[in-house]
């Protein structure tokens, strides 16, 4: 049983900063953070765009779907105004981007990419990924989740050994059986999950838990007592 579990950054700093932007992402290394989740989408030219909702409306000045613009489209827009004043001209990176900074000697962070086709189908997005955790020789340092558990199915099809994990929302009773099946090796869950008996079972089942998002410190005590490798918060520098 674990006496420790890792922090990654949630969408980078993103109770401080911009979510999924190089400055959230910087802050989240200078905080201390283990790793970082980001989220993948794709674009109208097939760009690996970094960004939660399907939808640009939240998170930029634009609206409609991230799908519908190319990626040079999507570059024009202010993805920090929306979060404070002083972050007006942060612009959606590429997976790409995040990359060429993970690569820098001086990172050592772990990545968790969610692939956010679970709404929307993204033609060859696996392929995609794929292809430039390659090109950049990243495998070590990268994990893959989705709710889209077909999508993982496919990832370890294309990958035998990239790690992989799988994403649940609220307490699943087939978790386990699905991972299993899909050759996950790993459950990114929420805290009921990872309290609860599924959660013992997966874990005594050799299926690590990565939980997502507590921003509550008083419930890391809990967790780490649970077993659970990760710890997905808004607030890493208040769990490190």
């Amino acid at each position: 049983m674990v006496s420790h579990a890792s922090i990654f950054a949630h969408r980078g700093l993103s109770g401080h900063y911009p979510e999924n932007t190089m400055a959230a992402f910087q802050a989240a290394m200078d905080s201390g953070a283990d790793g970082i989740e980001l989220d993948v989408q794709m674009t109208k030219d097939g760009q690996l765009v970094i960004i939660h909702d399907e939808r640009i409306d939240r998170t930029t000045d634009g609206n409609g779907y991230v799908k519908d613009f190319t990626y040079e489209e999507l570059n024009e827009l202010d993805a920090g105004g929306w979060f404070a004043s002083s972050f007006t001209g942060e612009s959606l990176p590429t997976l790409e981007n995040v990359f060429q900074w993970l690569v820098k000697e001086s990172n050592r962070l772990t990545l968790n990419i969610e692939l956010k086709n679970d709404i929307i189908h993204y033609e060859g997005m696996e392929e995609k990924v794929l292809n430039l955790i390659d090109d950049y020789q990243l495998e070590d340092r990268i994990i893959l989740s989705s709710f889209n558990a077909q999508s993982l199915k496919k990832v370890r099809e294309l990958h035998p050994t990239i790690s992989i994990g799988y994403l649940i929302a609220g307490i699943r009773t087939d978790a386990l059986a699905v991972a299993e099946d899909i050759g996950a090796d790993a459950i990114h869950c929420q805290e009921d999950f990872a309290l609860s008996n599924y959660g013992k079972k997966a874990l005594e089942a050799g299926f690590p838990l990565r939980v997502y998002t507590v921003n509550r410190y008083e419930a890391k005590a809990d967790l780490v007592a649970a077993g659970v490798e990760v710890i997905m918060t808004d607030y890493p520098e208040q769990f490190k």
